[in-house]
C-alpha cells in the first residue's frame, strides 16, 4: 500500500494496544502537530487508526491564588489576629484584630466577607470574636491551595467552585485525542506500506513537461474543517457604550470629557458629600501617590463648597457640621462616579459659563475598591447624565429614563426612593433580567440639591443620574455574571459568538 509520507510515519508509531496522543505522535515522528493532525484524521477515514476524544480539566493557581497559598488567607489571618488578642473570651474591636493581622487594603474586606461563612467567629457593630474550635488547619479552601500550589489534585468540586468564585484558580478545558491503530491497520502494516512521493500543486511547468502525467497527486479531504482565524472584533461593551452614545445624542445630549484622576474637590466636594462619609475612605477609593493633590483648584469655589458644607445653603439647610479640611478637598484619586465632570462643566470650568437649557452626558470609565462578584468590578463604565432647565421635575426624570431605555428594548423600568447627599428627591432605577427574573439596581439619580448648584452658580434645576453600562449589558443580552464579558475571566469564545443586538 502506497501513503503519502507523513501517514506512513503516523501509521508506523501508532499502536494497537497503548493509546498514544497526537501530540505524543508528532513528537515520535518530528512531524509538526499540524501535519500530524492532519495524517491521523487522514488514517482515520481510511479505517485504519481509531480516534477517541476526550476532555480533560487542569486546575492551575491564579497570582492572587499563589500568594495565598504562600502566605495564608486572610481570614485564616484575622482569626489567628483575633485570637492572639483575646477574641475568644472578649470581644474586641475589629480595628484592633485587623491591625495586628498585617491586612491592608481589599484584603481586609476579603477576610471579614470569609471570616463569618467560614464560622471563624462572628463581626457586629465594629467588634469581633473568636470562636476558640474554630480549626484554621483543616480549612478545605487553604488546604485545597497548598495541594495545587505542589502539583497534586484536588477532587473536591465545591471546594474548588469556591476558590474559582473567588478568583484564586482558574479552570481550563482541553479536548484529547487518543490514537489505535485498527485491525485494517495491523493488516496493512503487516503487508508493508510505501511512502509515495505524492504533489500537491500543479504548476505550469509540470503542465509544459507533461511531468504531471507521472506523478501522484496528494488527495484533497473536502469534508475536513479548515483553520479557525479569529479576526479583531469591538469588544460587546464598546459596541453598546457606542450605541449609548448614539442614543443620548439623538435625545439632543452633548458629550463631557475630563481626567480620570481628579482632585476630591471634583469627585465629592462639590457633590455636598462630607469629608467623613465612609464611601471616601481609604477602603472604597483608589489615592494616587505620585503625584498627591492638585495645585489648581478655583479659590472662589473652594470657599463656597466649604462653607456649603460647615453651614449650608438656605435657611432649611444646616451644614454637616463636620471638620472640613482643605488639603484633603486637593488630594487626588482615581474618580469613583463621573460626575467630576459634572461639577467641572457645571461650575463653568471645563467649557466656559452655560445658560439653560443644556442637556449633557458622559460614558466612562470609573473605579472603585469593591468586592468583585457577578455584577461588581474594581472598574466598569457609568453612563452620566444630567439636564439643566427651568421647572424641572422628577415626572420629567422618570420620562427620560423611559425614553431612553425603550431604545435598548427595556420597557420595565421600576423605581425606588433613596436617600444620596447630593439629590433630593432621589430615586435607584431598576430592571427585571430577562434569564433570572430578578430585579437588579441599574442606576442611580435626582434633583441635585440647592447645596450642590447654589456654589457651583447654577440657578435653575438640574436632574441628574449614574446608570451602569455593565448592568444594561446584562439586561440587553442575559449574562448573570459581568466577569464573562469584562476583565482577566471574560469568556473569549463568547464574545467572538455573542450576535450583536440593534
Amino acid at each position: 500500500m502506497k501513503l503519502p509520507e507523513s501517514q506512513v510515519a503516523v501509521l508506523e508509531a501508532a499502536s494497537a494496544t497503548d493509546e498514544q496522543t497526537i501530540e505524543e505522535l508528532a513528537e515520535k515522528t518530528w512531524l509538526k502537530p499540524e501535519t500530524a493532525t492532519g495524517a491521523v484524521f487522514e488514517l482515520e477515514d481510511e479505517g485504519l487508526l481509531s480516534v477517541e476524544e476526550r476532555t480533560d480539566e487542569s486546575v492551575s493557581l491564579t497570582e492572587e491564588g499563589e500568594e495565598y497559598a504562600e502566605d495564608g488567607l486572610p481570614e485564616i489571618k484575622l482569626y489567628e489576629a483575633a485570637l492572639s488578642a483575646g477574641a475568644d473570651e472578649d470581644a474586641i474591636q475589629m480595628g484592633q484584630a485587623i491591625g495586628q493581622s498585617g491586612l491592608g487594603g481589599p484584603q481586609v474586606n476579603i477576610a471579614l466577607s470569609n471570616y463569618a461563612r467560614k464560622g471563624y467567629g462572628s463581626i457586629d457593630s465594629g467588634e469581633i470574636v473568636a470562636d476558640p474550635d474554630a480549626d484554621p488547619e483543616n480549612d478545605a479552601e487553604a488546604s485545597a491551595l497548598s495541594a495545587l500550589a505542589a502539583g497534586e489534585p484536588v477532587e473536591d468540586a465545591d471546594t474548588l467552585d469556591q476558590l474559582e468564585s473567588r478568583g484564586l484558580v482558574e479552570r481550563t478545558e482541553s479536548t484529547v485525542r487518543s490514537v489505535l491503530l485498527t485491525d485494517d491497520g495491523v493488516t496493512a502494516l503487516m503487508e508493508g506500506v510505501e511512502a509515495a512521493e505524492t504533489v500537491g500543486q500543479l504548476t505550469p511547468e509540470m503542465l509544459t513537461t507533461g511531468q504531471w502525467r507521472d506523478v501522484e497527486f496528494a488527495q484533497y479531504n473536502v469534508d475536513a474543517d479548515a483553520e479557525r482565524i479569529d479576526g479583531g472584533k469591538v469588544h460587546i461593551l464598546r459596541q453598546t457604550a457606542n450605541r449609548v452614545k448614539d442614543v443620548l445624542v439623538g435625545m439632543g445630549f452633548e458629550e463631557m470629557d475630563g481626567p480620570h484622576a481628579d482632585a476630591d474637590f471634583w469627585i465629592n466636594d462639590c457633590l455636598f458629600m462630607p469629608q467623613d462619609h465612609p464611601a471616601r475612605t481609604h477602603w472604597d477609593r483608589f489615592a494616587l501617590s505620585n503625584p498627591t493633590e492638585i495645585g489648581d483648584l478655583p479659590e472662589e469655589l473652594v470657599e463656597k463648597v466649604r462653607r456649603a458644607h460647615l453651614e449650608g445653603i438656605g435657611e432649611n439647610s444646616d451644614g454637616y457640621h463636620s471638620p472640613w479640611d482643605e488639603d484633603f478637598a486637593r488630594a487626588i484619586a482615581l474618580r469613583g462616579h463621573t460626575t467630576s465632570l459634572s461639577m467641572r462643566y457645571l461650575s463653568g470650568n471645563a467649557v466656559g459659563k452655560l445658560e439653560p437649557p443644556q442637556r449633557f452626558f458622559s460614558v466612562e470609565k470609573v473605579y472603585r475598591n469593591d468586592t468583585l462578584d457577578p455584577t461588581h468590578l474594581l472598574e466598569f463604565f457609568q453612563i452620566e447624565g444630567w439636564v439643566m432647565a427651568e421647572d424641572l421635575s422628577v415626572r420629567d426624570l422618570m420620562g427620560t429614563f423611559e425614553e431612553f431605555y425603550a431604545q435598548f428594548g427595556i420597557t420595565d423600568i421600576q423605581f425606588k426612593p433613596h436617600y444620596n447627599p447630593y439629590t433630593e428627591p432621589s430615586f435607584e432605577l431598576f430592571g427585571r433580567h430577562p434569564e433570572t427574573n430578578e430585579l437588579i439596581e441599574i442606576g442611580n439619580s435626582g434633583m441635585f440639591r440647592p447645596e450642590v448648584l447654589e456654589p457651583l452658580g447654577v440657578e435653575c434645576d438640574v436632574m441628574a443620574w449614574g446608570l451602569a453600562l455593565e448592568r444594561l449589558l446584562m439586561l440587553m443580552y442575559g449574562f448573570e455574571d459581568i466577569r464573562d464579558v469584562h476583565g482577566t475571566l471574560c469568556d473569549l469564545e463568547l464574545l467572538r459568538d455573542v450576535e450583536v443586538i440593534h
